[in-house]
């Protein structure tokens, strides 16, 4: 199985609108998909998950920094002519291959 990952738009983003993974812009068609107010990326997008006990402690005692794969979803959009940007999480979701 292939992974996509999804990202739900809320309800106060209305097209035009930008989407960006990690900064970078990304392209409609090539980079993700939308199906309704989801966008469908490509590729597995990755979130950090939470930190338990021993790894905050040793951060704080700098024994260990926190080095896993943690992609954002930022969207441009603008809402009475005022431009903003909203972060979305992104969740991975499996794709059955075809």
């Amino acid at each position: 199985m292939e992974t996509r990952t999804r990202v739900d738009l809320p309800p106060q983003v209305a097209e035009p609108y930008g989407v960006f993974v990690n900064g970078v812009e990304q392209v409609r068609g090539r980079d993700f998909d939308v199906l309704g107010r989801t966008l469908l990326f490509t590729r597995p997008l990755e979130r950090e998950g939470k930190l338990g006990f021993w790894r905050w402690l040793s951060m704080l005692l700098g024994v260990a920094g926190t080095y896993r794969k943690h992609d954002t979803v930022d969207i441009v959009h603008t809402v009475d002519g005022r431009r903003y940007v909203t972060s979305l999480e992104p969740t991975p979701q499996e794709r059955p291959a075809s």
